[in-house]
């Protein structure tokens, strides 16, 4: 079967391609830039085309699959409808393969991929062979975000952005938090509840949630009594999490949470706790999630840090575990906005979390804008709030801040500036959704 993805470079659709690679099929796919995500698939033999353009639709291709940011009026999508090919989106595509395997999808706001990596390392570990589907890299799967396995165990994150979660049907359901989350998409924390709601309602009967007890807005869901899948809780009070914060190697109070998920899911598919407590003291973090190095500028040595996070109460995580980790160094956090829609649905929370950091020196630079995913630049708002979402900038965000110790900087000065007065011994965190993380590569 000859296959076709279009956004073929985001980290869901591009782990989609290796799975139809995996089972044999012909893929092919298209994104408006080269990146280092499709020059991995191509050497792995899927055919990349730069630029999206209706000839790349030919009439013997059997299916196509789009991501959720690739809108209605692409030349490709078009094209696909008009020939009559069967057309997916992404959370479509991933929710057919759920209903063929026993599946154990993590959501939440924060922590899915760390949450999924370490599932999926367990299950590798006690022989389980899951394919997984994650929304990052990990070294242990030869630098990808799939892992392509010989069992009836699938292992997937299940975003909620566009309400995507819903399109899956799990046998073990995990929810590690709920967030003030994708109010671009949501509009209000009321519909991001109800969305989550949804999503563990469709867990089989015979299956089992998996929940942070300790986050009091999953544990406010009244779940049907008539719906007859098991309820596992967990919490930082309970005895392993005193293990994990010993034997942990990525840092912070969020990433024992994330372990203590996982090692529900291995308890409740029969993994003995010396295999999974193995296989996350061996687990060395994901792509961006607190990813370390020791860097140089010039003669002097720096400890550099690149991260994820976007979200005011995922960089406070960090940043608070950069510091437990890091007692008495000096920190500095380059930080880039995530959107100007989601900067100001945050903005007050922005504000309220940099205020409280322990960290030495916070820059923050320009908003990334996420392509499809932001209002047009006239003057329109949102929520009543009043304030023009276009008119948020990251300047107005350091002045509210109001600290000594917090800057602004185009992005284009970032190097040269932190080049020239970072010190010796100093750790420097790069954190953001965007392009940020490529000033990672010049340390």
């Amino acid at each position: 079967m000859k296959i076709h993805l279009i956004g073929i470079g985001g980290i869901g659709v591009s782990a989609l391609a290796q799975y139809y690679l995996s089972k044999g099929h012909q893929v092919s796919g298209s994104d408006l830039v080269a990146s280092e995500i499709t020059d991995f698939l191509k050497k792995k033999g899927v055919k990349i085309f730069i630029g999206n353009h209706a000839q790349n639709i030919k009439r013997d291709v059997s299916m196509v699959i789009y991501s959720p940011a690739v809108k209605k009026s692409n030349h490709e999508y078009r094209k696909a409808k008009e020939l009559k090919i069967k057309t997916l989106s992404y959370p479509e595509a991933l929710g057919e393969l759920t209903k063929e395997y026993y599946t154990i999808a993590v959501a939440g706001a924060h922590g899915k991929s760390t949450t999924t990596a370490m599932i999926a390392l367990i299950l590798t570990k006690a022989k389980l062979d899951p394919t997984v589907v994650v929304g990052t890299k990990l070294k242990e799967f030869g630098n990808s975000n799939f892992r392509a396995g010989n069992s009836k165990f699938l292992v997937i994150e299940a975003c909620e952005y566009d309400s995507s979660f819903l399109k899956y049907n799990p046998n073990i359901t995990v929810v590690t938090n709920v967030d003030k989350e994708h109010l671009d998409f949501f509009k209000t924390f009321a519909n991001v509840k109800k969305a989550f709601k949804d999503f563990i309602l469709r867990t089989a009967e015979d299956g089992y949630l998996v929940f942070n007890k300790d986050n009091q807005r999953i544990s406010n869901f009244q779940i049907p009594i008539s719906n007859k899948f098991s309820i596992k809780q967990f919490s930082i009070k309970q005895p392993e999490s005193q293990k994990l914060s010993k034997i942990l190697k990525v840092p912070g109070k969020h990433n024992i949470y994330n372990a203590l998920g996982a090692l529900n899911v291995a308890r409740i598919l029969g993994v003995p706790d010396s295999i999974s407590f193995k296989a996350l003291e061996d687990f060395k973090g994901t792509w961006r999630r607190f990813e370390l190095k020791q860097g140089k500028v010039g003669s002097k040595a720096i400890t550099v840090i690149s991260d994820y996070a976007h979200h005011p109460n995922e960089i406070s995580a960090t940043l608070l575990a950069t510091r437990e980790k890091f007692p008495t160094k000096s920190i500095w956090c380059v930080f880039q906005p995530h959107q100007h829609q989601r900067t100001h649905y945050l903005f007050g929370d922005f504000v309220k979390m940099f205020r409280q950091m322990p960290i030495d020196k916070i820059i923050i630079t320009d908003i990334y804008d996420v392509a499809g995913r932001e209002i047009p630049t006239s003057s329109r708002t949102r929520d009543g709030i009043g304030a023009k979402i276009n008119e948020t900038s990251s300047q107005k965000l350091v002045e509210k801040i109001n600290k000594e110790n917090t800057i602004y900087l185009p992005i284009n000065n970032l190097e040269k500036y932190i080049k020239a007065d970072i010190k010796s011994g100093e750790v420097l965190i790069i954190m953001g959704a965007g392009e940020i993380y490529k000033l990672f590569d010049k340390f």
